[in-house]
């Protein structure tokens, strides 16, 4: 299990060298073209710091976005890796793209590591960024999925309320999930109990035996309360809908979902993590092994990794930035955001995604289709 705790990060982001708000072009290794980036939706505007790269280094970005992690590889793999030049998949989802050789390998000499928060980028080789004794994936951002709530209807703090909570009988339809990880919450919240013992929902990733036990476990809890689920989701709007105009009251969500809600919606909404534990995952930039533009991915990559055009991102879009350093020029209301949902000792509680084994990924789909289907 690979932790971050916050001291970590505020230790690299310290010792990082301050860097120019935006990139000289002189800094770039490309001062001209084109580059295709394909991004999460919501990651990035044209108008902000993608205008802002493009007025510093002549270089027209081509955006194009994807909703989820399955979106972005089904997409990569049916053009053969071809037709862009950049992509950010969560690490653990990087055999997905190694078997079909999708990626191209990383130039450490070209990208300006030191930009990166120490920690976060050495211990990703063991969640997923490494192949073959090759970097192939760069962290890029940080978040979690945790809890979101309605402060009117539950009394709670982030660090002390559970997941149990999203179970209680006294909420029926006004659970929001997203089923395929809601086993691992539920997994960690009966290995707390002692109901289920699975190292921390590690069960799930070992052998089949092992997996199918914790998931047969879980798939039992999840039909016995299924009465109080209100929605699904699978990506941000979805989401997002579920508190808005869905009913739900509480939810297991993606962080920026839980911090929007409270800031732009109602204040009334709070995320923080469950006293199990946080869901953590990394995104990652990375370059299809059939890019065009190499020169600008590296030129791109190294002005987004500067500390404060990191703070810009995370800014806007309640991501944390991988850049060290950038947590120094976040607005205050965002660093207030982190810390009511980050408060001590829970980051050194986090769940880190480990990478996905085809018998994690085969038993997943198998549940949460029964858990559908039941």
């Amino acid at each position: 299990m690979i932790r971050f705790s916050r001291r970590d990060v505020m230790k690299a982001g310290a010792a990082a060298l301050a860097a120019p708000a935006v990139l000289r072009a002189h800094d770039a290794l490309a001062t001209s073209g084109t580059l295709n980036v394909y991004a999460w939706k919501g990651f990035f505007d044209q108008n902000t710091l993608l205008a802002d790269f493009t007025n510093a280094t002549g270089i027209n970005i081509q955006l194009s976005t994807y909703t989820s992690n399955g979106e972005a590889e089904a997409k990569l793999r049916a053009v053969g890796g071809k037709g862009f030049d950049l992509i950010f998949p969560s690490v653990d989802t990087g055999p997905n793209y190694y078997k079909d050789d999708l990626l191209r390998p990383i130039d450490e000499a070209k990208l300006k590591v030191a930009q990166i928060i120490p920690s976060i980028y050495r211990s990703s080789l063991k969640l997923g960024a490494e192949y073959r004794g090759r970097r192939y994936l760069v962290p890029f951002d940080w978040g979690t999925e945790g809890l979101t709530w309605d402060s009117t209807k539950f009394d709670a703090k982030s660090g002390e309320i559970s997941y149990g909570a999203l179970w209680l009988p006294a909420n029926p339809k006004q659970t929001a999930i997203r089923p395929t990880s809601a086993f691992t919450g539920v997994a960690l919240y009966l290995d707390a109990t002692g109901e289920l013992p699975s190292d921390r929902a590690q069960d799930m990733y070992k052998s089949e035996a092992d997996a199918r036990r914790v998931f047969d476990g879980c798939l039992k809890f999840l039909l016995a309360h299924k009465a109080n689920i209100g929605a699904t989701w699978n990506n941000a709007a979805e989401a997002t809908a579920a508190f808005v105009s869905g009913g739900c009251t509480i939810g297991q969500t993606w962080d920026s979902t839980g911090i929007a809600l409270h800031r732009d919606t109602d204040r009334k909404w709070r995320y923080g993590m469950p006293k199990e534990g946080g869901l953590a995952w990394t995104d990652t930039l990375a370059i299809p092994s059939g890019a065009a533009n190499i020169e600008q991915a590296y030129a791109f990559a190294n002005f987004m990794y500067q500390p404060d055009i990191g703070a810009r991102f995370a800014n806007t879009t309640g991501y944390n930035s991988c850049a060290a350093g950038s947590q120094n020029y976040l607005s205050a209301e965002d660093r207030s955001a982190f810390e009511a949902a980050y408060p001590a000792g829970t980051l050194d509680k986090l769940f880190w995604w480990p990478m996905q084994t085809d018998v994690y990924l085969t038993l997943r789909s198998e549940y949460v289709g029964k858990l559908a289907n039941s």
